[in-house]
């Protein structure tokens, strides 16, 4: 089967919505290599290298590779028969316009709809721009994956999308996260990013979304003196987080951190006494599912899509509350048995998403949709 993929974040995101590419199509590449996987991509970088069953489509042409985004979005459907396409995959959202009209089957993995539930976040023609291209891509597709329950109910919801083209399919997390490290690999880790023996983890895009605020007010408000590694891309979040670690006194108890390679961030998974993810809503919550994977304690929040990926293995708060999440901190610091217990609890919970059963799910779909007549 030849299988194409809206492919531009694989390419351009270190994070998130590249992650999720990256990791389907390594899992494709890993149980289903007789397959052929066609990346259409706007342009190449250096940040995945892509497997031997894949193969690359770019722009050939001066003009679209000045205009990327018209290629991406109205061209990519003209290529899809010449290159005998069978089922194409819009991985982050985005189906190519047109895509309806070439005959071929299409699915389109809609990771949330934050910008609707939350569009003080968002400036408002980024809201008119995304609610265009989701819900065109949604009414467009043979069929939509929703990373989580959490994100179908809210395509049922906000774009009367009726349940059954729906196709709840969980992500799995990069394997390494399931593998330990050496002791002598994350002392080299610890050195290079000078981490303290005991450390609060929190991974995740700085943003107000993701409320890192939250932790760094509960960590002052119960007195907790244990260093807080804030791991992830910053936006201008990050001056409302200095101005108040500043006002607090807690320079030196703060570390920020980016860019770190993917077995660095296991080893500072690893290394962690837990990961506290106080966010208030998410589509799915991969950092949860990483930490449980890597043997990592986790307190995260009791709101949208966080339960589903945290189940039984992570201790719930309520991201609002402050005095909460503080103390839900100084338990697992201070309970070796509540922490024992999250960890085992947590690594039973990573094994229900297993990279195995994600690429079962994600071939069934396709050898269903190969053929369907539109």
């Amino acid at each position: 089967m030849n299988i194409g993929f809206e492919a531009k974040r694989i390419f351009e995101n270190r994070s998130g919505l590249g992650n999720y590419g990256r990791n389907m199509i390594n899992l494709l590449d890993r149980f289903y290599p007789e397959n052929r996987y066609k990346l259409f991509a706007p342009k190449l970088t250096k940040l995945y290298s892509t497997p031997c069953s894949s193969e690359v489509i770019t722009p050939r042409t001066f003009l679209f590779v000045f205009f990327k985004s018209f290629w991406r979005l109205y061209k990519v459907a003209k290529l899809l028969n010449i290159n005998k396409i069978d089922v194409f995959h819009g991985l982050s959202h985005v189906l190519p316009y047109g895509i309806e009209k070439t005959g071929v089957p299409s699915v389109v993995t809609i990771h949330d709809l934050i910008f609707i539930r939350y569009p003080e976040y968002y400036k408002k023609f980024d809201r008119y721009i995304y609610r265009h291209i989701y819900l065109s891509s949604c009414q467009r597709a043979t069929k939509i994956i929703a990373i989580s329950n959490q994100t179908k109910s809210d395509l049922i919801n906000y774009f009367k999308i009726i349940p059954e083209k729906i196709e709840v399919i969980y992500q799995s997390c990069d394997s390494c996260f399931y593998n330990r490290l050496s002791e002598k690999r994350k002392t080299s880790i610890r050195l290079k990013y000078k981490l303290p023996q005991k450390y609060i983890l929190c991974v995740g895009t700085i943003e107000q979304r993701k409320n890192q605020l939250a932790l760094l007010e509960a960590v002052v408000a119960e007195k907790v003196d244990t260093t807080v590694v804030i791991l992830g891309r910053p936006t201008e979040y990050i001056n409302i987080l200095n101005q108040f670690i500043s006002e607090s006194g807690i320079r030196e108890q703060v570390i920020f951190l980016h860019h770190t390679t993917t077995d660095e961030l296991q080893g500072i998974y690893q290394m962690a006494e837990v990961m506290v993810y106080p966010s208030f809503f998410e589509g799915f919550g991969l950092p949860v599912l990483e930490a449980q994977a890597s043997g990592c304690a986790v307190i995260t929040s009791n709101m949208s899509s966080l339960p589903e990926a945290g189940g039984e293995g992570a201790l719930y708060i309520n991201p609002a509350d402050i005095s909460e999440i503080g103390q839900a901190i100084r338990n697992v610091l201070l309970n070796p048995k509540l922490k024992e217990d999250l960890i085992e609890k947590g690594i039973a919970n990573a094994q229900l998403f297993s990279e195995k059963l994600a690429a079962e799910r994600l071939m069934k779909l396709y050898n269903d949709l190969k053929g369907c007549n539109r």
